[in-house]
């Protein structure tokens, strides 16, 4: 571990640090309860802000491989990462001035904000193959995450204690102005946690330098050529199957948490009780999880976490107690940063180093195109048999499906098939 700490390391990890006080403060907790309560007063929240959600999504999609590709070419992963943060920065801060009853608006600088968010994670996320050698890609992707969820919580518990309405005597629905700061809060949090890596990570220079023009055309051609290696390349591809239909399965459960809660019973301050009890057992569990990574490798780790989650769907089916769902939530943590940091790290070794931000375009894309079949599932099991609790066993077979694929994934083939396209143009 202590050979993995360097300038570096530690500036790209602290992104993770930056950008996860956005994803768990504003996406989780504060933008849809003060959307409802200030912006969007009196009306059905989930069609605006659902289609809020599916539009960012989307633009994220179209645009990831795209400028990824353009940001290969071009050495520009960088530039492009600043270019989203400051959309993002912007976005969320102006937040802060958006005037009661203008949900539009608020939509609108929400939209811009998860763009900036989630096109970021983009060029960071492939930053990752040009500041470690693949033996220590586990270890420096759980960094990230185990970082993440400690700043994450951090964040989102002082946001929680300083907008406590019965502590400060606040009506959000009335005086919710200071509330409203904690947007600002977090948009100064991610620029300034940013810096670090904006200074000192180096980024993987292209063979040769071209101008931004040629880049753009160039990067047009790779994505084309690119787009259909990867339907060739049976590891990358199989891994890219496996990984929406076992991500879907995890993201499902962290968007879901709090609605499955609420349905069978348990309050609001329970919910973000269990919520924190997840981010602060992420942050130690997550290294542990690097280690266990490095130790018997990052797909039978990944299988492992896969098997405990069909653990949570089960026990989730049982739980009728608040100390139930407390116990989730600590199980959670075990084993949800390590899933997603191992995801990566794996990822980074069977894609070719000098094209990885377009390969992690497709990755990102995936990933916003997870949580889809998830809630689908959920809902009509639920709609058919009027049960939460039977609703949560069908992740089971995303699960399943997911782990099933992966077992198939030869590292080792990946590896050498990702080592001789390298060189290849």
């Amino acid at each position: 571990m202590s050979q993995l700490l360097n300038k570096q390391t530690l500036s790209w990890a602290f992104y993770d640090w930056a950008n996860s006080a956005y994803s768990t403060v504003v996406l989780t907790a504060f933008f849809p309860i003060l959307f409802g309560k200030y912006w969007f007063v009196g009306e059905n929240t989930t069609t605006p802000l659902g289609l809020a959600d599916g539009i960012s999504s989307m633009v994220i999609v179209i645009l990831a491989p795209v400028l990824g590709a353009i940001a290969d070419r071009g050495g520009l992963r960088k530039q492009f990462l600043f270019l989203f943060l400051s959309i993002g920065v912007v976005a969320v801060s102006s937040l802060s001035f958006v005037a009661h009853g203008q949900w539009q608006l608020a939509l609108l600088v929400y939209v811009f904000s998860y763009i900036g968010f989630a096109g970021g994670n983009v060029f960071y996320d492939s930053m990752i193959v040009a500041i470690a050698p693949k033996e220590k890609l586990d270890m420096l992707s759980a960094l990230g995450f185990s970082i993440g969820y400690i700043g994450g919580g951090l964040a989102l518990l002082g946001c929680v204690i300083y907008a406590d309405p019965q502590k400060f005597g606040i009506d959000m629905v009335r005086t919710p102005d200071n509330i409203r700061l904690v947007f600002l809060f977090i948009g100064v949090w991610w620029a300034v946690f940013t810096i670090p890596l904006l200074l000192f990570v180096k980024e993987r220079k292209p063979a040769q330098r071209i101008a931004v023009g040629a880049a753009i055309r160039q990067g047009m051609s790779q994505l084309l050529h690119t787009f259909q290696a990867v339907r060739k390349l049976k590891v990358v591809f199989s891994f890219l199957l496996a990984y929406w239909l076992y991500i879907d399965g995890v993201d499902t459960i962290i968007v879901m948490a709090a609605d499955f809660g609420s349905r069978i019973g348990f309050g609001h301050g329970d919910l973000i009780m269990a919520f924190l009890v997840t981010q602060f057992v992420a942050f130690p569990a997550a290294i542990l999880y690097g280690k266990l990574g490095e130790r018997i490798g990052a797909k039978a780790a990944i299988l492992i976490a896969i098997a405990i989650y069909i653990g949570v769907c089960i026990y989730g089916f049982f739980i009728n107690a608040v100390r139930d769902f407390y116990v989730l939530a600590i199980v959670i943590g075990l084993v949800q940063g390590g899933i997603q940091s191992l995801s990566r790290s794996f990822y980074a070794r069977i894609i070719p180093a000098n094209k990885s931000a377009e390969y992690f375009g497709f990755y990102n894309m995936l990933g916003k195109l997870a949580a889809v079949l998830g809630p689908l599932l959920m809902a009509l099991v639920s709609h058919f048999t009027h049960s939460p609790r039977l609703s949560i066993l069908s992740l089971i077979v995303l699960f399943v499906l997911g782990a099933t694929l992966l077992l198939k994934v030869n590292e080792a083939e990946g590896v050498q098939m990702a080592h001789d396209l390298e060189n290849i143009n």
